[in-house]
């Protein structure tokens, strides 16, 4: 092989043996391939491999094309200089650039890197992520310098002149609209290099801050306790808001809910369903939350028995006028209530069940609009007699509460016929002890049949265990608790008796009352009664929760009893216990109050009678005066009794009483007819009562009447009247009245004549 050949292949070898491990490489500081005009820039022409920093005796050579496509052109001819700096860069200063390196004869080339110089100092664009804000909502300002890269941002408030308020290596700045003096005017301004190059800065962006809106959780039924099976329904509103821009949130016990309703509905509520629940509204447009609401209570409790409350006696006159009433414990708001009395069935009835035993009810045609939670029986009549139940209803679809307690009523005639006797005679009794009832009547109690009530049964036999003697008497020698209730005695016509209601206490502690209303003005004992040896024990008794007295003795008597005294009754030993509670019933006396009913209308007869004879007589006597004529007159005969005996009139002449001075009198016979029994033989005499009528004068008058007269015989000024009063039959006689005198004062009328 020739010399020259081989020098050629070893000279190649090497070249590419340098070009594999001394690989040229071109770079920027800073690497941005964009910048404006003023900006300064560095390339850097460094060589890759092991031996890269060890070789000193590199050159590099800088080449540059104006355009793509065009022919590179040196600029910068071979140097030890790795590095070539662009300082104030201006738009020609824009083209790509390489590099070469040279280094013992060997050469290696760069890669290309294109640089772009901008006119002008850039501006960055400013915006914000929402308009307007709502307080406790967070806005994100952006501040944008396009594809460039490198930048440092500073965001300014209200002016530009002032220290920024924020500054980062992003172009975003968010800020938290905790209140709404947060908004104002907003810039931005981005710098980079060394030495530093600022942009402008960028237009003011207004940001707004408002109060933020706060949702308002309701409840759609106006209650929020509520119960099983009723419907939970709730509704999301945000104040002063359009619902169409807003979704909605719900949370339960501060725990999220997957419903993004803006009404939350529970058709068949649970008691797991209570808690407090709260929500919140999401803008469609921009994502911004409300405020959450206050948080609505709801409370689901067990479907509700209502509790009817009817008067403490339950036993009724006709005539009597009584008020039930209904209401759901725990809840008052918006139920409507409907009143039942028990009744045959009938298939269209509703029932109730009681100890898997069906009661029919007939809705009370008073009461089927439901409304108000009272029904009043006034004036209560013998059909009023029955059982009642309330139910209660609210809400559409109508939620139903099951039925009350029964609350029996009875209402007797003014005088039942029948009553029921207990024995011992109280309307408490122990259990173990003996009771006796049986129905009592005038003469016999063939046809009555002793009946009794307990919760919801009306039974016409004996209790369970009792000995029935016959169907008015029904005992038992070992009394039970379940023997209380409410017992009557009722004809085979449907006839009732006053009810009693008797209380078998399993406690140790009783209290003796009557068993029948006291009628007033008659004393009133009650006794509390221990279950042990001895029997008589200390007590505080009470009236309608109210404490009365303390006895050592056991034993309280009020001695004649009027209507303030009837009340709720029962006593009380701190060590031994406490009695039930019994009503005491006060009877107004009937014949106390006939009398007295007779007494007044009596009275004012008797006025009446008095003021028409006197009216009577007056005008007979000037009317007699008118007429009369000159002469001697007739003296009016003596009246005599109905009996047949005499009763002479006191005998004394015109002309004796008028010149004695004496006035002139009528006198009024009034005789008191008697009614007697029909086994009455004999009438006894009759009374007699006289009252004078008095006409009053003077001496003077009485001569001048003598010379008018022509000194004839005066006429008498006697009137007689004769009024009959009538005795009650069975009176005894009375004695003979004591005459009672009346005056009437006449004036004479100038030119009358007598009659």
């Amino acid at each position: 092989m020739r010399p020259s050949l081989l020098l050629l292949l070893l000279l190649m070898g090497a070249e590419i043996a340098f070009g594999d491990t001394h690989k040229a490489v071109l770079t920027l500081e800073p690497n941005w391939t964009q910048i404006f005009v003023g900006e300064t820039i560095s390339l850097t022409c460094s060589t890759e491999g092991e031996d890269a920093d060890e070789d000193d005796e590199a050159y590099y050579c800088w080449y540059k094309t104006d355009k793509e496509g065009g022919e590179a052109r040196e600029i910068v001819q071979w140097t030890k200089d790795k590095s070539h700096t662009i300082s104030s860069s201006v738009e020609t200063d824009s083209g790509t650039y390489t590099c070469k390196i040279s280094n013992d004869g060997s050469y290696s080339k760069s890669n290309a890197i294109s640089l772009t110089v901008k006119e002008g100092i850039p501006r960055p664009v400013l915006s914000s992520d929402r308009e307007p804000v709502f307080t406790g909502n967070t806005v994100t300002l952006r501040c944008d310098m396009g594809q460039s890269t490198g930048w440092r941002f500073y965001w300014y408030r209200n002016t530009q002149t002032s220290d920024p308020v924020a500054q980062a290596d992003g172009n975003s700045y968010s800020i938290i609209s905790d209140k709404v003096s947060d908004g104002g005017q907003y810039w931005c301004r981005a710098r980079r290099g060394d030495p530093v190059y600022h942009t402008q800065y960028s237009d003011a962006v207004e940001i707004k801050v408002t109060v933020n809106p706060k949702a308002v959780a309701t409840p759609l039924s106006n209650w929020t306790n509520i119960f099983i099976g009723e419907t939970l329904a709730l509704r999301c509103d945000i104040q002063g808001e359009e619902h169409n821009d807003w979704q909605y949130s719900w949370d339960k016990n501060r725990t999220s809910l997957e419903y993004q309703w803006q009404n939350y509905t529970i058709y068949f509520a649970l008691e797991s369903h209570s808690g407090d629940y709260s929500c919140r509204g999401t803008q469609r447009r921009d994502s911004q939350t409300s405020e959450i609401s206050e948080a609505v209570r709801v409370t689901v409790s067990e479907k509700p028995n209502p509790v009817l409350r009817g008067p403490s006696q339950t036993w009724l006159t006709e005539g009597d006028s009584v008020t039930l009433s209904c209401e759901v414990r725990g809840s008052t708001t918006g139920w409507r209530f409907h009143w039942y009395k028990t009744a045959p069935y009938s298939p269209e009835l509703v029932y109730v069940l009681h100890e898997n035993r069906r009661y029919y009810l007939q809705l009370v045609s008073d009461s089927i609009s439901g409304a108000g939670g009272s029904y009043t029986l006034s004036p209560a009549a013998l059909r009023h007699t029955g059982v009642y139940v309330c139910r209660a209803e609210r809400g559409e679809p109508a939620y139903h509460t099951e039925f009350s307690q029964p609350q029996p009523l009875w209402v007797t005639g003014l005088s039942p016929p029948s009553s029921v006797v207990v024995s011992p005679n109280t309307t408490q009794h122990f259990t173990l002890d003996s009771l006796s009832l049986s129905c009592e009547r005038s003469g016999n109690s063939t046809g009555w049949r002793l009946m009794w009530f307990s919760k919801w049964t009306v039974r016409d036999l004996c209790p369970s265990a009792w000995t029935s003697e016959t169907g008015s008497t029904c005992s038992r020698r070992s009394a039970s608790s379940s023997d209380g209730g409410v017992y009557w005695c009722q004809s085979e016509s449907g006839e009732k008796s006053n009810p009693v209601n008797i209380t078998v206490h399993n406690g140790d502690v009783i209290l003796e009352s009557p068993t029948h209303p006291v009628t007033e003005g008659d004393p009133l004992t009650l006794r509390c009664r221990y279950r042990y040896k001895p029997s008589n024990i200390s007590a505080d008794f009470y009236k309608d929760g109210t404490l009365l007295q303390t006895s050592t003795t056991g034993e309280m008597t009020i001695p004649a009893v009027s209507e303030s005294h009837e009340g709720v009754y029962r006593c009380r030993n701190p060590e031994k216990g406490e009695s039930p509670e019994s009503w005491v019933t006060v009877r107004v006396s009937v014949s106390d109050s006939g009398y007295s009913k007779l007494a007044v209308v009596g009275a004012v007869v008797g006025v009446m009678i008095i003021f028409i004879i006197g009216t009577t007589l007056s005008l007979m006597y000037c009317f007699k005066k008118k007429k009369a004529s000159p002469g001697p007159q007739t003296p009016l005969p003596s009246l005599s009794p109905t009996s047949g005996q005499q009763q002479q009139n006191p005998s004394h002449s015109p002309d004796q009483s008028l010149s004695a001075g004496h006035e002139a009198s009528v006198y009024d016979a009034i005789n008191t007819a008697e009614r007697y029994e029909e086994d009455d033989a004999t009438a006894g005499p009759s009374d007699v009562t006289y009252s004078t009528i008095d006409q009053k004068s003077t001496s003077e008058n009485v001569k001048r009447k003598k010379q008018k007269r022509g000194g004839g015989q005066p006429e008498p000024e006697i009137f007689y009247s004769e009024l009959k009063a009538v005795k009650t039959a069975g009176e005894e006689e009375a004695e003979q009245s004591e005459p009672t005198y009346a005056q009437v004062i006449g004036k004479k009328v100038k030119g009358t004549e007598r009659v």
